[in-house]
């Protein structure tokens, strides 16, 4: 009988054995991941989230080296440009291939209606080149040089066309990123710091205190938010520098931003402080602030990251708004907004419609901004099929 289950045994264990080897190994990497990792497993499988993400980096990257990036100092004018349009570039050259090249444009006026129009010269082929030299800049102010990404000797190129007077366009969209999206990020670390304490705190000890952050919350809920922005906005002073104002703008969206974020955090608090795993961490005689910061806030990081994710656009449009409509940051400081305040007027869109190339860019930054914030609401929950 020892010898039967013996036997046995050594079947019961090659089956087990067996089984082992066919069980799939990323089925088995699964099941020992983290929640981070799950999540970045998860986002990655989201194509257009990530292609989002790739968007960002590249905008961020262009606004962090904004000055090298940039042919040109964005506010270098020359009258030979003064509204010129933007200019191609090539392949062909007398229907030869060759190296990407422009041809320069030359300034003239209509002899009948005597405006101003630009025509290329087709004889003249200028190639695009790599690491040129061109205006001196102090890349954040700190490391001097003249060396830009791209460019062309001699003559100017202007990829995004001339402004009314003679900037390139294309380098003071890339300078006026720096501004746009750090005023976004800057406003969403400001709501969520607020948010998260408010709410926090309003959730976790209820009482008194909660009444008080929920009426301050629908107070704030109950104003029409662009009412609100200019009211805020006007009530800077205009003596103010650009730093001043960029700080001012920033708190501002702040202001406004942090109620929806701190109402969602308010009930993720009041429900998980029910939990067992709350209970039990109190019993162990965990400290109030071990309690939020070490079980409670890391069961819902990825919907605070989700919800973060989201904001950052309504920031950037806010900012936008204001500096379109003249009471955010104003000239000389470069912003998507403040160079959208040049297209205000109707005749200039139809003569000048490239002044609306700046537009094109929030779009774009706000669809990936949306589009990574729903990836990264897909990757909250890495088991949902």
């Amino acid at each position: 009988m020892s010898d039967r289950a013996q036997n046995s045994d050594d079947s019961q264990s090659q089956v087990d054995d067996r089984f082992v080897h066919q069980v799939p190994p990323q089925f088995s990497a699964f099941s020992s991941a983290s929640q981070w990792q799950l999540i970045r497993w998860r986002f990655l499988k989201h194509r257009v989230a990530v292609i989002a993400l790739g968007v960002l980096s590249l905008l961020y990257v262009c606004a962090m080296f904004a000055e090298f990036v940039a042919p040109y100092n964005p506010r270098s004018t020359d009258p030979r440009y003064t509204h010129a349009p933007p200019q191609r570039i090539r392949i062909f050259h007398s229907g030869k291939l060759s190296l990407p090249f422009v041809y320069p444009v030359v300034k003239g006026r209509d002899p009948q209606t005597l405006a101003t129009k630009y025509s290329e010269d087709v004889d003249t082929p200028l190639k695009l080149r790599l690491f040129v030299r061109g205006d001196p800049y102090r890349l954040w102010g700190l490391i001097g040089s003249n060396i830009h990404l791209f460019g062309v000797k001699r003559e100017r190129f202007m990829l995004f066309g001339g402004d009314a007077a003679g900037r390139d366009l294309f380098s003071r969209t890339i300078c006026g990123a720096r501004l746009s999206l750090t005023i976004g990020l800057l406003g969403v670390f400001l709501a969520l710091l607020l948010g998260i304490l408010l709410g926090g705190t309003s959730g976790y000890f209820g009482g008194t205190l909660d009444l008080l952050i929920q009426r301050l919350i629908e107070t704030l809920r109950s104003i029409p938010t662009l009412p609100l922005w200019l009211a805020l906005s006007v009530a800077l002073p205009d003596h103010w520098s650009i730093s001043q104002r960029f700080l001012a703008i920033t708190v501002v969206l702040s202001i406004v931003g942090w109620a929806d974020l701190a109402r969602e955090v308010r009930g993720k608090f009041m429900s998980l402080r029910e939990e067992d795993f709350v209970r039990a961490a109190e019993l162990g005689g965990a400290s109030t602030r071990r309690l939020i910061f070490s079980h409670m806030l890391p069961s819902f990081y990825s919907h605070i990251i989700a919800a973060t994710t989201l904001s950052v656009p309504g920031m950037i449009l806010g900012e936008t708004t204001l500096s379109f409509l003249g009471l955010g940051l104003q000239a000389p400081a470069i912003s998507w907004g403040v160079l959208l305040s040049d297209a205000q007027h109707f005749r200039v869109i139809s003569q000048t419609p490239w002044f609306l190339i700046p537009g094109l860019f929030v779009i774009i930054t706000v669809l990936a901004f949306n589009f990574l914030g729903d990836g990264l609401r897909d990757a909250a929950d890495p088991y949902a099929n």
